[in-house]
């Protein structure tokens, strides 16, 4: 994990990088594709899940 030391660090270099008035963006386009990474990742969780209860239907209509 990262510590509130580090954390400023980075800050303060993303500050000299990129400029204050860059940040703002920077930050909204972080938020939309971390979003973005958490739609798509839980869509195969429940397509794995879905798929799962397929398998498992088939079993228990061979028995």
């Amino acid at each position: 994990m990262i510590g509130p030391g580090s954390a400023i660090a980075i800050g303060v270099v993303a500050l000299l990088i990129f400029g204050p008035k860059k940040l703002p963006e920077l930050g909204k386009a972080m938020g939309s594709t971390l979003r973005e990474f958490k739609n798509a990742t839980k869509g195969l969780a429940e397509d794995e899940d879905d798929s799962k209860k397929v398998v498992e239907t088939k079993k228990v209509e061979e028995k």
